[in-house]
Formats: structure tokens, sequence, C-alpha cells
């Protein structure tokens, strides 16, 4: 279930806009999901996506009800990086510009359509939009994550996360020196309510906190940190946001500041190395790393100077 307070920024928008925008699906299939039953606003059913939305009113979204005959395809076109596989869960190492599930402008080529011509039961794993995913990389941060293959996997490792007991650590390559070599960052992220393509800290929003360590600093050709992320929660954007917000965004951030740092690159600077989680079925501790892919290390090689 999705429940979201619209921000000032969608007022006066129409209720199928906003549904698709926020639940990440096509426009038909927002209207399809209305004229079912599954959208409220303020805890009452809509079944008109042509009302007009109003700011601070809580809209409430069930994914699991958009009409089947949509529901995405395996593609065998779709190559992926297969890290581990047994029969409760796949591993991936997520390339750059995979969108992980079919949404709003893209509705195939994904890492779904990929899992599915792999692996067609996870059809039934999960939301029928998302099947057998439990977490999600933005389109251009690559590394790690876990897909599930049985209802049973899927519903221990969504437990997991929700008991933060998932370790996921990333690599990231940010602007600027830290004041200290580690830290924490304890805020609360929601959607920003003058751009609700953008996250932001809210007082109002959802409990996110990301513990960082400075592992290697340089100072040409404009000064920039490495750093060690790790998460407790896993919000949308949180590391980007995070960071951003104590004066660091990730190099190559066009959405949070980074890419206007000096230094170019084509996507935030953002990688997934670890990624470790008790065995759905087994109990085992599972463990897995993803050394950085080829830009990342290229943009690094490229660093001429470390900090003294």
């Amino acid at each position: 279930m999705i429940e979201e307070v619209l921000p000032p920024a969608l007022e006066g928008d129409r209720l199928d806009r906003v549904v698709a925008l926020l639940a990440d699906i096509s426009r038909a299939q927002s209207s399809s999901l209305i004229s079912v039953g599954g959208v409220s606003i303020d805890d009452v059913v809509s079944v008109s996506g042509k009302v007009k939305v109003i700011a601070g009113q809580k809209i409430s979204i069930d994914p699991a009800r958009v009409p089947e005959k949509e529901l995405p395809q395996g593609d065998p076109s779709v190559v992926l990086d297969i890290v581990y596989v047994d029969d409760s869960v796949v591993v991936i190492n997520k390339s750059n510009g995979l969108v992980v599930h079919p949404g709003a402008g893209n509705m195939t080529g994904t890492l779904v359509n990929g899992i599915l011509a792999l692996y067609p039961e996870v059809a039934g794993v999960g939301e029928p939009m998302r099947p057998g995913i439990v977490h999600r990389l933005d389109i251009g941060t690559t590394g790690l994550m876990v897909v599930a293959r049985t209802q049973q996997a899927y519903e221990s490792l969504v437990d997991a996360l929700s008991d933060r007991t998932v370790k996921r650590e990333y690599f990231a390559l940010t602007v600027g020196h830290f004041d200290a070599p580690s830290g924490v960052v304890d805020a609360a992220i929601g959607r920003d309510p003058r751009d609700v393509m953008r996250m932001t800290i809210v007082v109002d929003g959802k409990f996110a906190r990301t513990h960082y360590e400075v592992t290697e600093e340089f100072d040409t050709p404009i000064p920039v940190s490495a750093v060690r992320c790790r998460l407790e929660t896993g919000r949308t954007h949180q590391i980007r946001v995070h960071l951003a917000a104590v004066g660091h965004p990730v190099v190559g951030d066009g959405t949070y500041g980074g890419a206007r740092a000096g230094l170019p690159f084509s996507r935030p600077a953002l990688h997934a190395v670890k990624l470790g989680f008790d065995h759905p079925v087994t109990g085992e501790a599972m463990s897995f790393d993803a050394p950085l892919p080829s830009d990342i290390s290229t943009l690094l090689e490229g660093l001429g100077v470390a900090a003294s």
C-alpha cells in the first residue's frame, strides 16, 4: 500500500495523473486502478480519475489491484548479471541505466522483465507489477540487490528489511571534504513540496538514517571524497538526499546538485558494494560484494592528487 499526504506542488492536478506519478504506473493503468476502487482520498474510495486533488489530502493506493492484463512479461533480451541464485533468491549486480520494474514511461526492458524470462515463477511473488522485488535501486545506481523467487522468501526478506537486519553498503563519490571522517545523517525524508519528482528532508517525512565513513579524499580537479554509506532504512533516494543535505551531493547527481560541481559524470557516482541477509529458508548468513563498475573506476583513476 502506498500512502502519501499530497504536497502543494500537486494542488489542482487530476487524480489519475497523481496516482500514475506516485505509483509509478502508466496513466491508463492509473485510470483502471481507480475504476476498480484501488485508490482512496482521506480514506474514502474514489472511482473517478477526473477529480482534482487538494494539497494536504491523504491518498492511499493499492498497487496490487492494477488490472492483470498489463502485467509485466518476460523479456530474454534484458541481460542480467546474476551473482547468486538458488530456489528462493536471486542476487543481481544491477547495471547503470536499468530500470528495476515497469512503470510510467518504462513498461518494458526492465530488470523485472529479465527476471521473468529466466524465472517465470516469480510472476506470482509479491506485488503483481513488481514481482519478486523487495528493494530497489535508482536507474542510475549500480550494484547489488536481491529478488525473491518464492512468496515465502519475499515475505521473509520484506520483514528483514522492516526489522533493519538486511545489511546494505554503498560506495559514493561526493563533492567536497567532510568536517568529520564519519557520522550519521538522521533526517526524515518525504516528497519535495515544490517538485514531486524530488525527495527532500521534511519534518513529517518517513524516518531515515544513513551512516557514512570517508575512505579517501582528493583535491584535483576539485575537492571530492570517497565515502562508504550504510543504510538503516531504505527510503527513495535516501543516500543522495542525505549527502546533499549535509553539503556533499553525490558527483554526477543532477537532481540533488552533484552535476554542477565541475567534475563531469553522466550519472550519480553511487554503487551498492555489499549486501547481506539471512537466507529466508535456511537462515544461513549470506554476504555478497560487487566491485566498482568500470565507469566509476575510470572516474577515480582520473582524480590526480590525494588530499593531505
